[in-house]
């Protein structure tokens, strides 16, 4: 079967917005790979008034040549995952996302802080999250019974949660289904085992990676940029590289409580309309971690990410 690509929008005539349809598959420097709506991949420059590409990006591009041309336009974004630069300043990750997942292992550790700030951002995006618990091959019965205890609250909330390893393949079936069909992001720590997880499901990636070499002349930089790739029964797949921490750029205090989806129910029943849900008296979300109603875990990540944005203002 052939891999799904996303269905090209019809050439637009105006000067200013003349080209072809295609998608960024990644953006190396000030060139992107951009394929084509035949599936050949071109190595595109941007014009000068436009803003930097992402992987993911609908675009119009006109060739210059056989394997190199221009992008004219970068078509409007249903989505995009924005992350902070080493100043601070917004940089897009990934454009017309539609789920989010969230890989998280045994080892390294992982922060549950970090876990609920990706989170939050799916939700503030209105995509689709999920949880992968990667490398579960080096859990014994007792450790991945207590690592699921701990865990379970996200299943509780209702957001998908699976445990997988590309040794035993455990899991992976399960995984491949979630992806069909959606454009999705794998994000994580550095060392979750990402790359692992891309290569099971795409056993042609060194082919791939080859002849986008090839496109690039740049070598097998697979785990510095973000990539997407087709599955083969439908669905793109987005990998991108490894970080540190996340944050989470631009959002105010007052609209982070709806990244925390079990909030929901309580936002709005507070005595103070302008309730940030911290030490407020009267407050519903509060009032409902003490009935059980929100897990107290969950409320206080909330709470120590509001104070830290407020910290960064």
């Amino acid at each position: 079967m052939a891999s799904r690509r996303p269905k090209p929008r019809a050439s637009v005539k105006t000067p200013e917005m003349q080209g072809q349809p295609g998608v960024v598959l990644a953006h190396y420097g000030q060139a992107s790979l951009v394929e084509s709506a035949s599936g050949d991949i071109i190595r595109c420059t941007t014009r000068r008034n436009l803003p930097r590409t992402v992987c993911g990006d609908r675009v119009l591009w006109a060739s210059s040549n056989p394997r190199e041309g221009t992008i004219t336009r970068i078509l409007d974004r249903k989505s995009t995952l924005v992350r902070p630069d080493h100043n601070n300043r917004p940089r897009p990750v990934a454009a017309n996302i539609d789920q989010i997942v969230v890989v998280i292992a045994s080892k390294p550790s992982f922060e549950y802080g970090m876990l609920d700030r990706y989170l939050a951002a799916a939700e503030l995006l209105d995509v689709s999250p999920a949880i992968v618990v990667n490398k579960c091959d080096l859990l014994d019965a007792e450790s991945r019974e207590r690592l699921e205890q701990r865990l379970s609250l996200y299943r509780d909330i209702g957001y998908p949660l699976l445990f997988t390893s590309t040794q035993t393949t455990d899991g992976m079936k399960d995984l491949y289904s979630a992806l069909k069909m959606h454009t999705s992001i794998l994000v994580g720590q550095s060392g979750v085992g990402k790359s692992s997880l891309v290569q099971t499901l795409l056993p042609d990636l060194d082919i791939r990676v080859g002849n986008l070499s090839q496109v690039t002349g740049l070598g097998r930089h697979t785990t510095t940029v973000a990539m997407l790739y087709h599955l083969q029964d439908g669905g793109d797949l987005i990998d991108s590289p490894g970080v540190r921490d996340f944050t989470l750029c631009h959002v105010n205090p007052e609209d982070l409580a709806h990244g925390f989806r079990e909030f929901t129910p309580f936002i709005g029943q507070c005595r103070f309309h302008n309730c940030r849900h911290l030490s407020e008296p009267g407050c519903a979300v509060a009032d409902a971690a003490r009935r059980g109603e929100i897990h107290p875990q969950r409320l206080e990540n909330y709470r120590s990410l509001v104070k830290a944005m407020n910290a960064s203002a």
